[in-house]
């Protein structure tokens, strides 16, 4: 029987007049193994459809039915998966902890208070609202690096070539000569001599820097937490601002209390000493603080921001308008930033090819002084 999911093939069975005791499906263990990997799903034009859906009346059910059947192979077959939970009798939140890999925490607790609070499309419309904006900072992240690591390969690449095979057919004119090289040649020679000769201890020491910085970022996660924000300063402060602002704007907007939205918001923040800090803020919060006195050793316009929503009534709103301000800021540092970088690493590959023709000329010209 070739079903949707397992419910539905015991309904179409027992239409046939059969009552199974047992159904199993085929090949399960097999097939399933894949999505742990890759889901197929984009989350927020998942939650974007759904939420439109909801919002037109569309009920639950036939709502993830649509979506499913926009998705390609895998995504559908997780939304066939989570329809069959719902219909089953649980609700849509604890049917998306099944899939914790693709349902963030703060995403399964905003749709657990959409379901009790009776506001699920406005839920669902508001996260594809942020999922949106998350993803449009990460592509614009990702844009903003692919022209430095673009010029620091080529760069790498250009090195490399003139080092192992330019170099090594110009040390040849030198090498018959008596005269006594200059300091930079010499050195330059040393450095071409390393790249012939022990390439592969370069690629080995390559391989073993990226797995030992790689290690260190599982294992020292805080380390390179903290070295992140002092390293990206104030770029990287908006950004996480932004992030911290946006989701605990959301979360109190989806109906969660205080304190657990801002646990959530300090897991998703996406930055260990970050996270800390939130975590103390909490601590102040349950002791009786306002939310706004507890932000120590936050921006004071965060704080004053904070204060005024509290004092007005609409936190929610007011977070949102911070988070709206810090990604542009954010936006503005990363231009500024990259028109600074580009000729930077210009001069920089010019500094580099200057030296080595510096390096070849000099003894040239000492040739030249000679046969004069």
């Amino acid at each position: 029987m070739e079903a949707e999911g397992p419910q539905e093939a015991i309904r179409r069975v027992k239409e046939l007049g059969i009552y199974p005791r047992e159904v199993a499906e085929f090949g399960q263990e097999e097939r399933w193994r894949p999505f742990r990997k890759s889901s197929g799903i984009s989350l927020p034009h998942f939650t974007r459809q759904v939420g439109i859906l909801l919002s037109a009346g569309v009920p639950l059910m036939e709502a993830l039915r649509s979506v499913a059947e926009e998705s390609d192979a895998w995504g559908r077959e997780i939304l066939v998966r989570l329809r069959e939970r719902v219909a089953a009798g649980a609700s849509l939140s604890r049917a998306l902890e099944d899939w914790h890999g693709l349902f963030p925490p703060y995403y399964v607790n905003m749709v657990a208070a959409g379901e009790q609070s009776g506001i699920l499309d406005r839920v669902f419309q508001g996260l594809a609202d942020f999922l949106e904006k998350q993803s449009a900072i990460g592509a614009k992240i990702r844009t903003a690096m692919i022209y430095p690591a673009f010029m620091v390969s080529m760069g790498f690449l250009v090195i490399s070539f003139l080092f192992t095979f330019v170099m090594p057919k110009i040390v040849k004119i030198f090498a018959d000569t008596q005269t006594v090289l200059p300091f930079i040649t010499i050195v330059l020679i040393k450095v071409s001599n390393l790249f012939v000769n022990f390439w592969w201890l370069i690629l080995l020491s390559l391989v073993a820097a990226f797995w030992g910085a790689e290690r260190v970022r599982k294992k020292r996660r805080e380390l390179v937490d903290a070295w992140k924000l002092r390293f990206l300063g104030r770029i990287g402060q908006y950004l996480y601002l932004a992030r911290f602002s946006r989701i605990l704007g959301l979360l109190l907007q989806g109906g969660l209390p205080m304190l657990r939205a801002l646990e959530l918001a300090g897991k998703s923040v996406g930055n260990r000493v970050l996270e800390k800090k939130i975590e103390e803020v909490a601590k102040r919060v349950m002791e009786g603080a306002s939310l706004s006195a507890s932000l120590e050793g936050f921006p004071p316009i965060l704080r004053q921001l904070v204060a005024t929503g509290e004092k007005s009534g609409k936190l929610d709103e007011v977070l949102g308008r911070a988070a709206d301000s810090y990604e542009e800021e954010f936006s503005r540092r990363v231009q500024m930033a990259l028109s600074l970088l580009e000729p930077l690493m210009i001069l920089a590959m010019a500094g580099v090819v200057g030296l080595i023709v510096l390096a070849v000329l000099l003894p040239i010209f000492q040739l030249n002084q000679l046969v004069k």
